[in-house]
């Protein structure tokens, strides 16, 4: 395997989830995940772009992040690559999440995921709305205009 093993920094991000959500709010949490996904994730074997956060019973889990398995993995270790995640939250945290979500139009996205000074593997959970299309042209724009302004005052 000619891939490198993360240690700590960054390991994925989610570009698009800025463009087609306005976050309000952010929160760090930790994911509860077996010896065999943390190796996977190490080697960067990980897809967050559509995942989102789901509500079951008093706790909330991550859906649709996708890790997938090392070839080189024994055939022994067998885990389902797009199961729902549980994050661990403090109680306070959970609640106040969940009350944000009962907001028409709330959902809570990975934005990126990444590990910590300690080695811990934490992930970026941003709230917000989804952006219509019209908002969705005026961040274009915005974005357009800021990189034409920097070319143009690099130029002088």
């Amino acid at each position: 395997m000619t891939r490198s093993i993360i240690k700590f920094g960054q390991v994925a991000e989610n570009r698009k989830a800025r463009f087609n959500y306005s976050i309000e709010d952010t929160i760090e949490a930790g994911l509860s995940m077996t010896g065999a996904e943390i190796k996977s994730v190490r080697y960067g074997l990980i897809t967050i772009v559509d995942g989102f956060v789901q509500k079951r019973g008093d706790n909330l889990f991550l859906a649709g992040v996708e890790i997938q398995k090392l070839p080189t993995a024994a055939r022994v270790v067998n885990f389902d690559e797009r199961r729902p995640r549980q994050l661990l939250l403090h109680r306070s945290q959970i609640n106040r999440m969940i009350g944000q979500l009962q907001d028409k139009g709330a959902t809570i996205v990975p934005l990126k995921m990444y590990f910590n000074n300690r080695g811990k593997l934490k992930v970026l959970l941003g709230i917000g709305h989804g952006k219509h299309k019209i908002d969705k042209r005026e961040t274009i724009k915005t974005r357009e205009w800021n990189r034409n302004k920097s070319r143009i005052l690099k130029g002088k």
